[in-house]
């Protein structure tokens, strides 16, 4: 459990270490996969079976991506509680605008998947070859003179044995299909790459700041995101400490000071930069704020709140360190 604990955390900070390393790690398991788990039947299930290991590991990929994006989880938790609220225009656009960077995020690995299955064929020959279209076989087989028993036989060509084909032909065929598998890997990478330029140019021109004051804030949500961690786990240690101690030692327990359930929620959700208030997260604006707002905190005699009706039900609340420009 200690193991699979240490790659959820690598997973989670994966966005630091950029999109080429997760890019990287997904291409090779791809080749591994292909080696050694891939064995294309053959048969009438050829594409369906090649299909699914083109689309169905990049699928979990996708949802894994966002399982493990702490932006999502932000973003979707009490979201039910407060529905009426999220109604609001703003609020759905800022909601919109939070999923495309988790989408961005998210879709990294499954492209990757496809792009460097398709650029290795080996998925694409064996769906291709159980295509049921008389066209496409037509095509595939051309006006060789054994194009009748290649368009009858094209499913056992990948396998190599089984047909009467003569192998040039059987190789031309498996040859074609390898190009074509190609082709589109190298179109998927270059779209990928088209619309992250894009999508990084608007977002940039589009910036309510500058270069330097991006940098800036980038450095300040990654620092924030560490310390919170810190300084959350610390809390909570003092806080189990008094708790067995209390309870070992058949005494009252020592006051802990401990924010609200009101108080986690201003600063849990997501924060749109603002040139007008100048903070840099929502904790930011809150601790520049709390006097005028809210500037009593909950002293904690037992560890039953005062407003435990609202205690939240998920505590990973914790934006990751990154900003999307």
């Amino acid at each position: 459990m200690d193991k699979f604990k240490t790659v959820l955390d690598f997973a989670n900070k994966q966005t630091n270490l950029g999109f080429g390393l997760v890019a990287l790690l997904t291409a090779g398991g791809e080749q591994i996969f292909s080696s050694a788990v891939f064995s294309c039947p053959c048969s009438d299930l050829n594409f369906f079976y090649g299909m699914v290991f083109l689309l169905v590991p990049a699928l979990a990929l996708l949802l894994l991506g966002y399982i493990l994006s702490k932006k999502a989880s932000k973003l979707l938790t009490g979201a039910c509680r407060r529905g009426a609220a999220l109604c609001r225009w703003r609020r759905l656009i800022a909601a919109g605008a939070a999923l495309i960077q988790i989408s961005t995020a998210a879709l990294v690995a499954p492209s990757s998947w496809i792009a460097v299955a398709l650029l290795n064929g080996n998925y694409y020959e064996c769906a291709m070859t159980g295509n049921n279209a008389s066209a496409y076989a037509r095509h595939l087989c051309g006006d060789k003179s054994s194009r009748v028993p290649c368009q009858q036989q094209l499913h056992r060509f990948p396998c190599g044995t089984g047909s009467d084909v003569p192998p040039v032909d059987r190789k031309d065929v498996l040859l074609r299909l390898r190009a074509h598998s190609q082709i589109l890997g190298w179109l998927l990478i270059a779209s990928v790459m088209l619309s992250n330029l894009l999508l990084s140019c608007a977002a940039r021109c589009t910036s309510p700041i500058s270069y330097l004051q991006l940098k800036f804030w980038k450095a300040y949500v990654r620092e924030e995101s560490n310390l919170i961690d810190l300084y959350s786990a610390k809390h909570a240690k003092e806080l189990a400490e008094r708790n067995l101690k209390s309870f070992f030692g058949q005494k009252p327990p020592e006051d802990i000071i401990t924010p609200s359930c009101k108080q986690w929620e201003k600063i849990s959700s997501l924060y749109k930069f603002s040139t007008k208030g100048h903070y840099y997260s929502t904790l930011h604006r809150y601790v520049e704020s709390w006097q005028e707002t809210d500037n009593k905190m909950m002293r904690m005699g037992s560890v039953i709140s005062s407003e435990h009706a609202d205690t939240p039900a998920v505590l990973d609340f914790v934006d990751e360190g990154r900003v999307t420009p």
